[in-house]
């Protein structure tokens, strides 16, 4: 099945729509957000959300839909509408320095929190304060390659769905449960409930990540709690954490960004939990 006629002017209806997505009042209002790229829309075409496909429309220049023909077939497969239009519509859509040539325009995807506890989950990160988007992609990427059964987002952190959050993603954000505007407290009052432990990275913590390592603490259900990479955690963050851990610096570096240090958190859990003796080790 062919794409729809090309789009042409800026002043379309469907084009107007879609450009308003990158705004987050009108995400919030439509509950709608956008995917840039081959890679982001390719996996939005496959996603499911409340038994609903996530992709509900397609934006592509001529160029592009040749280039990835898998692309759109995937996109009418999934009944999602594909527009062919000008590279300079889809570029005023995506609002990127170097568009790709692919928008999909895709529905909220994230969970309430009570299902993704219900779950019981093994290991989670939960993004306190975290304000950078492109931090929060990152890390959402970085607990999508360590296994991590969720994510989670307090209500003092950035909207996921702003468009620097999903690029980063690169396209984890449709791979793993989400949950979004949750209060810390809350939580990680439903995370102890469930049987996890909570840890909060920061650099000052008092356990250090290798000693918990070797006295074997690390290999049960784990909710790292990660905070804004300027100031790191509030102490009243801090306080609700079961401890509070450092990841140790062997170099002279002064500290480790966010996303380093949230991937080396959530590879060391990881990897104790795979180990004899560990939540998902074989049995």
């Amino acid at each position: 099945m062919p794409p729809a006629a090309e789009l042409t002017s800026p002043r379309s209806p469907r084009v107007v729509a879609a450009r308003r997505l990158a705004r987050r009042s009108f995400r919030g209002k439509e509950r709608r957000f956008l995917a840039e790229g081959p890679q982001a829309v390719r996996e939005a075409a496959d996603h499911r959300a409340g038994g609903e496909r996530t992709l509900v429309e397609l934006f592509t220049t001529p160029e592009a839909a040749e280039r990835h023909g898998d692309i759109v077939e995937a996109a009418l497969a999934a009944g999602a509408p594909v527009h062919r239009a000008t590279e300079e519509i889809v570029a005023g859509i995506s609002q990127t320095v170097t568009p790709q040539g692919m928008v999909g325009v895709c529905r909220f995807l994230d969970r309430p929190i009570e299902e993704i506890l219900a779950a019981r989950p093994r290991l989670v990160a939960v993004l306190a304060h975290v304000r950078d988007p492109g931090n929060a992609g990152t890390v959402l990427r970085c607990a999508d390659a360590a296994g991590a059964d969720a994510v989670i987002l307090t209500d003092a952190s950035v909207d996921l769905y702003n468009p620097k959050a999903v690029r980063a993603s690169v396209g984890s954000l449709f791979h793993l449960p989400v949950a979004v505007g949750v209060p810390v407290e809350r939580a990680v009052a439903g995370l102890a409930a469930a049987g996890t432990r909570v840890l909060a990275a920061d650099g000052g913590g008092d356990r250090d990540l290798d000693a918990e390592l070797d006295a074997g603490a690390m290999g049960g259900p784990t909710a790292w709690i990660f905070g804004n990479e300027a100031w790191g955690l509030p102490a009243e963050t801090r306080a609700l954490a079961d401890a509070v851990v450092r990841v140790p610096i062997h170099g002279r570096a002064e500290s480790l960004n966010l996303a380093t240090a949230a991937a080396v958190c959530l590879y060391a859990s990881a990897r104790a939990q795979r180990a004899p003796g560990g939540c998902r080790a074989a049995t």
